[in-house]
């Protein structure tokens, strides 16, 4: 069995919100492997998203160590965190966020920029991501003459170019149709599968679930395991 690539050991994070304090996440324990594609769910309020940002480092906890990629992610600070980030973290969220004046290969190249690769590697990683993702054909399109579900799977894209360790997947299939949704989740299911890559997501999906390895159900902090 491989080592958890995170690990979260009694973990609490609370926010003050109009003079009373919200308890997000208290006492939290959780690993997660190598290419375990991981679905965090539960009603909104119940830790789901703090736990990404935790694990990405842009949040700290009150309580608790989180180890990440072999890093205690709480001890990272300023540029050391940007770099570990930028080695282990990749992003896809609910909005797409792809610029729309750049093309699919562009949108993908544009995080590649912060690297030290050639402008021909850049291109040639850009475009090895779009193909994995099944966008080959269209790297010259911008996003408006793309579909929801082909804009996402460029953010995927985007994300996987960088080649990290983990991606923190927050509501992927929130704003597609459901087929759309459903080719977004059989390609996260495939970069687990067939390119070991650790996965994390928060959905209400249940479709979602049902796609991932392991499901954890959220209440007031609380995490449990679920049949995925």
């Amino acid at each position: 069995m491989n080592d958890p690539v995170i690990q979260m050991r009694g973990v609490s994070k609370a926010y003050r919100k109009g003079g009373q304090v919200l308890h997000v996440l208290e006492g939290l324990d959780m690993d997660v492997r190598v290419g375990e594609f991981l679905a965090l769910m539960g009603p909104s309020g119940s830790g789901k998203s703090t736990i990404l940002n935790l694990i990405g480092g842009l949040d700290d906890p009150d309580a608790g160590v989180i180890h990440v990629a072999g890093e205690d992610v709480s001890t990272l600070t300023g540029d050391r965190l940007a770099t570990w980030r930028a080695r282990n973290i990749g992003y896809v969220f609910q909005a797409f966020n792809l610029i729309p004046v750049l093309t699919a290969q562009e949108n993908v190249e544009l995080p590649l920029l912060l690297t030290p690769l050639s402008k021909a590697q850049r291109r040639e990683q850009a475009r090895y991501a779009l193909e994995i993702v099944g966008l080959g054909d269209r790297r010259d399109h911008r996003p408006k003459q793309l579909s929801g579900g082909q804009e996402q799977r460029v953010a995927i894209a985007r994300a996987f170019a960088m080649d990290p360790t983990i991606l923190l997947c927050d509501e992927p299939t929130g704003d597609l149709d459901r087929d759309s949704a459903d080719q977004v989740l059989e390609l996260l299911r495939r970069l687990a599968v067939e390119s070991n890559k650790t996965i994390v997501m928060v959905t209400h999906d249940l479709k979602a679930g049902e796609m991932a390895s392991r499901v954890l159900q959220l209440d007031k902090g609380v995490v449990e395991d679920a049949p995925a």
